[in-house]
């Protein structure tokens, strides 16, 4: 996991949370977590709303720059689903199901990304796939197309 872990007055953590993350993303954590959840509420998809309002809960905590990022201003979030799940797996108010999606809301995209760039961590991203029962994968797709929807446009 990432060993960054920025505190709340820290400058990734509040860029990162109100104004900017990413080519990826048009707006700063907090916006995309509000559209994410739109668009779960939009679908009628009620099971994923905790999940869409806790899944980048951990990213601001993680925000640091590359010599690319700082090009562009921007912040990558390296293992951002884990600290995520980190913050609320003892939450008692929160559903098993709700962390296991916050903890794997990411898992699609990091094998499909590692299969072309790191394979070793392509087949340990694989071996968490199948260990998934079928629900559970068949909600994660569904929760990373709305979560795409969350992130707007491409700045560049």
């Amino acid at each position: 996991m990432n060993k960054v872990n920025n505190n709340f007055f820290s400058k990734p953590y509040l860029r990162s949370l109100f104004f900017i993350q990413n080519n990826w993303h048009q707006h700063g954590v907090l916006i995309h977590t509000l559209r994410v959840a739109y668009y779960c509420l939009k679908n009628k998809e009620y099971k994923l709303l905790a999940a869409a309002l806790l899944h980048d809960i951990g990213k601001p905590s993680v925000a640091y720059q590359k010599s690319e990022d700082i090009e562009h201003g921007e912040y990558s979030f390296t293992d951002h689903e884990e600290k995520s799940y980190q913050i609320i797996k003892n939450w008692f108010f929160v559903s098993d199901y709700t962390k296991e999606i916050v903890r794997y809301h990411y898992l699609i995209r990091d094998i499909q990304k590692s299969k072309k760039e790191d394979l070793s961590r392509y087949a340990l991203k694989k071996d968490i796939w199948d260990t998934l029962d079928e629900e559970i994968q068949e909600d994660l797709k569904r929760f990373l197309h709305y979560d795409d929807l969350g992130k707007g446009k491409k700045r560049r």
